[in-house]
């Protein structure tokens, strides 16, 4: 190969586009704020799962969504 050619990122998915960075912080907020508070009502009261369960698994998107937020930040992806 010519060592003119620079690396560049040749997929549709690029963390240096405005359009995927907005995604990816709308998707951070939604498991930071909706993960903990509308996933368990949904679970416990419409698809009658049980409470504790629904609550356990709200929990783990917000810690989810915690993480992702620390990583994006960490890799200066949100500034």
């Amino acid at each position: 190969m010519s060592g003119n050619v620079k690396d560049k990122s040749s997929g549709w998915f690029d963390l240096s586009s405005e359009f995927w960075r907005i995604i990816l912080l709308i998707i951070v907020v939604l498991l930071v704020f909706v993960g903990p508070t509308y996933v368990p009502y949904l679970l416990a009261h419409h698809f009658k799962l049980n409470y504790e369960a629904s609550v356990g698994f709200g929990f783990a998107l917000f810690v989810i969504g915690l993480v992702l937020m620390w990583y994006f930040i960490r890799k200066k992806i949100i500034e």
